[in-house]
């Protein structure tokens, strides 16, 4: 009884959870006349794709999805390969002052990212990479949570492994990519859709660092489309919405399982 109860509690909660989204995409498919109707119909009657097509007429919206794609993946990919490499130093080797260095960055995740904007502003300024999509993936390519994450993942990884490597003639670098991350397959992907998601919706780095319509990225691009369907209906920009949330989702939906298992297991010790 305790079991269907528990059941019927996370259905609800997934069905109040997952609403707001419903109800997105079903006025995306209405038509203005149809949408904001109270009570709010889960279904769309009758169903459209008008708002979709205005969306390329008011925003370069390939041009700003293909800028965002870039900069998600080589943020993605950088700060995976950091992370791994600062997450093995971390915890599989010893050196003066490992865990005081490690204390210092996990004191870095409680610091708001706007009291960084001035100082890496200034960087890039004398770098010559603002108003370029450098200046938005460069200083995401070191994750502290990535570092934190991986090396608690790694933690669950028998070390009986690494000393059999090593008695075979391995290296560090060895151990890592032939040993540790294959092993470490489902927290490198719970972290990838972790950085991609962060680094795909993230408005405030984008705006602050480009000013270029071209170099646009999406989410600065939907608060343009906000003003520019100021005085018209709404649910283009809930088109607009649609499909930029679209492809976060259907990446969760392809790696649901490895980012559960990394979850269930992170920082479990075998």
């Amino acid at each position: 009884m305790r079991g269907k109860l528990l059941d019927l509690v996370l259905v609800l909660g997934g069905l109040v959870m997952i609403a707001p989204l419903v109800w997105l995409v079903v006025n995306a498919l209405s038509e203005p006349i149809n949408a904001f109707q109270l009570p709010p119909q889960w279904i769309p009657n009758p169903p459209t794709l008008q708002n979709f097509h205005q969306v390329p007429g008011l925003i370069p919206f390939a041009r700003m999805a293909w800028n965002s794609l870039q900069i998600a993946v080589l943020t993605t990919a950088g700060a995976l390969f950091t992370s791994a490499m600062a997450a093995y130093a971390f915890n599989r080797l010893r050196f003066p002052g490992r865990d005081q260095i490690f204390s210092v960055l996990l004191a870095a995740l409680v610091v708001p990212v706007q009291l960084t904007v001035v100082p890496i502003f200034i960087m890039m300024r004398w770098l010559h990479l603002v108003d370029t999509t450098v200046a938005i993936w460069l200083p995401a390519l070191v994750n502290v949570f990535g570092i934190f994450f991986l090396r608690q993942y790694i933690s669950s990884i028998p070390r009986e492994l690494d000393e059999a490597a090593i008695m075979d003639g391995a290296g560090h670098f060895w151990i890592l990519f032939r040993v540790i991350l294959p092993l470490a397959r489902p927290g490198l992907t719970a972290l990838g859709i972790f950085v991609f998601e962060a680094s795909w919706n993230n408005f405030f780095w984008p705006y602050i660092f480009l000013s270029t319509p071209e170099k646009m990225t999406l989410p600065v691009g939907l608060v343009s489309l906000q003003g520019a369907v100021g005085g018209g209906p709404a649910v283009v920009l809930f088109a607009a919405i649609t499909l930029v949330v679209l492809p976060i989702l259907i990446l969760f939906l392809i790696f649901q399982r490895s980012f559960i298992a990394s979850i269930a297991t992170t920082g479990l010790r075998a």
